[in-house]
């Protein structure tokens, strides 16, 4: 069974009820005073604890995703680096194809894909880094239809919050039934979705940094990652091409590549976002001690002591509930007056660091970020 299956949270919280009942109904036989009776009430008394506990951390977890299997949690698994085997045309490409997924809210696997679009998870292994990571790819329905078969698409990279998984952009946030609901209202233009994990260096926080000695998290998404899906993919070359979105720490990577590869990534959609990289257990050193280094991955700085790019950048979040969200995000927009950078914002009054605050912005933030990038027509 896996982490966030509703079994092991049934199970859990069956063994919580019983480990309550049980305490309930030995205490009066561990009322003497002796050793066994007391080591007894402690036992008990530890056991529920945990059961509870351990009911509730898996509730936390249903809900805000911060892990989504066995592996996630333990740091086990393959996240290694993989051989390029697929080919396209006759050129090897990146990006392998490991099944069809449904377009949730069609009920649809491979089939009326220029009615719904089509849903993959797929492998992007980077040639220039050596990392890899899962994730998944949803392409258009007009990406399948007669009048836009010679077309190439734009594209967006969507993140994760750390260290969230790539199908969290699926079942808590729908970002494919999104896009296609607002493609159907003409509130967004066609655009393939590449759906990824903030790191492709599990189980470490990569905070989408070159570490030195490390992992080259940037380059793999600003390099390998939009080379791979362009080679496999009919996905749009040059300025406004690539767009980015993400939430939390996704949101951070989202902000950071656009003003770091302005040539790469032309609009970016911070949903909750910060604007510091963290550095934590989880992260290790991403500087090597260089004081430079760490200035630079703060984005309000950035913008101060920098040039500021021609980029469009659009941050979303709540005024309240969300931490120091709203004041570092204030002193983000301010740090953008004057220049290049064109900062937009949506501000909910109240709401949290969560995925119910993040899906009431999303059809807002999603088709704001396809009408910053280049018309397929």
């Amino acid at each position: 069974m896996g982490l966030t299956s509703h079994k092991v949270l049934a199970l859990s919280a069956l063994v919580a009820v019983a480990a309550i009942a049980g305490t309930v109904w030995l205490w009066p036989r561990l009322a003497e005073r002796t050793w066994a009776a007391v080591l007894g009430r402690i036992g008990t008394i530890v056991g529920t604890q945990l059961a509870v506990m351990c009911t509730l951390g898996l509730l936390a977890n249903n809900y805000f995703a911060f892990y989504s299997s066995w592996d996630d949690l333990l740091g086990t698994g393959d996240q290694g680096p993989v051989t390029i085997q697929n080919r396209l045309d006759g050129r090897a490409h990146g990006v392998q194809r490991l099944s069809a997924e449904n377009v949730r809210g069609t009920n649809t696997v491979g089939r009326d894909a220029a009615q719904v679009g089509k849903l993959e998870r797929i492998r992007i292994p980077g040639a220039s880094t050596g990392l890899a990571t899962d994730g998944y790819v949803y392409l258009p329905p007009q990406y399948f239809q007669p009048e836009y078969k010679d077309k190439r698409f734009p594209a967006a990279i969507a993140i994760t919050g750390f260290p969230g998984d790539a199908k969290n952009l699926i079942t808590k946030l729908n970002y494919p039934g999104t896009e296609l609901q607002l493609i159907r209202e003409g509130r967004m233009k066609p655009t393939v979705l590449v759906l990824m994990r903030p790191s492709p260096a599990m189980p470490r926080d990569t905070e989408c940094e070159d570490v030195p000695g490390g992992p080259k998290a940037a380059t793999y998404f600003t390099a390998d990652v939009p080379a791979a899906i362009r080679a496999a993919y009919r996905v749009a070359d040059g300025p406004g091409s690539f767009g980015a979105i993400g939430n939390s720490t996704g949101g951070y990577c989202a902000l950071k590549l656009a003003l770091r590869s302005p040539d790469v990534f032309s609009a970016a959609v911070s949903l909750s976002g910060y604007y510091k990289a963290a550095e934590d257990a989880t992260t290790g050193d991403l500087f090597g001690g260089d004081a430079h280094r760490r200035e630079d991955a703060d984005l309000t700085w950035r913008l101060t002591h920098r040039p500021r790019p021609a980029v469009s950048l659009l941050v979303g979040g709540s005024r309240e509930g969300d931490g120091d969200y709203y004041d570092s995000t204030e002193k983000f927009v301010a740090a953008a007056k004057g220049g290049q950078t064109k900062v937009s914002s949506i501000t909910l009054a109240t709401g949290g660091h969560n995925f119910n605050t993040w899906s009431r912005m999303l059809p807002a933030s999603l088709g704001w970020l396809g009408e910053h990038l280049t018309d397929p027509r």
